[in-house]
């Protein structure tokens, strides 16, 4: 009767026994580590404490750069896509002769507020019109060539018509400005100016 009562968690109290035992065992025959062991692990502990360090830090770098970028370039799509607004808005006021100015004072003044609003709300979010004046060399890095033509009296390769303005967003360019490039091979004419002068 009395082993039907025993304690139905002795076997498992007995098996930790067993593996206590075995764990002493294998300490008791493991020899002591050597000076030069114990040195040699620490060396190769502190080497990769310093790796994780150092991966920590360029993490921690990489990901303020990657901040820094989304906060100066997150608004590139919206401000190419407010481009074609800037664009409009001033051909609208191109094609506005002045008696259509004189009759609509109120009117065309609305649309040149709105378009100088809207370039400094660009130079808020340091969106920079490129808008090359003739003679200034072309800039392959701001200016895409729409045609080339030889006109006299200016340097080849440079700027001698802009078609439309180019836009940087904090440095780099979302729009290169269309300009067209003289291909002028004659040497520019400075006497005439001169003798205009003289005369």
């Amino acid at each position: 009767m009395s082993t039907e009562h025993e304690n139905p968690f002795s076997e498992l109290d007995d098996m930790d026994d067993i593996e206590a035992e075995i764990e002493a065992q294998e300490l008791a025959d493991m020899e002591p580590a050597s000076v030069e062991e114990l040195e040699d692990e620490n060396r190769q502990l502190k080497d990769r404490l310093m790796r994780a360090m150092a991966e920590t830090e360029n993490m921690r770098k990489r990901g303020e750069r990657d901040r820094r970028e989304a906060e100066a370039y997150g608004g590139t799509k919206l401000a190419r896509d407010l481009l074609s607004v800037h664009d409009n808005l001033g051909r609208a006021l191109e094609s506005i002769d002045q008696k259509l100015r004189d009759e609509n004072t109120a009117l065309v003044e609305g649309l040149e507020l709105t378009q100088r609003e809207l370039l400094s709300v660009f130079e808020k979010h340091k969106i920079v019109k490129v808008d090359p004046a003739a003679g200034e060399k072309f800039d392959p890095k701001l200016h895409q060539a729409m045609f080339e033509a030889p006109v006299p009296n200016t340097v080849k390769g440079t700027v001698i018509q802009t078609m439309a303005s180019g836009f940087t967003i904090a440095g780099r360019l979302i729009r290169a400005a269309q300009v067209g490039v003289s291909s002028n091979t004659d040497p520019v004419k400075q006497a005439e100016p001169e003798s205009e002068s003289e005369a």
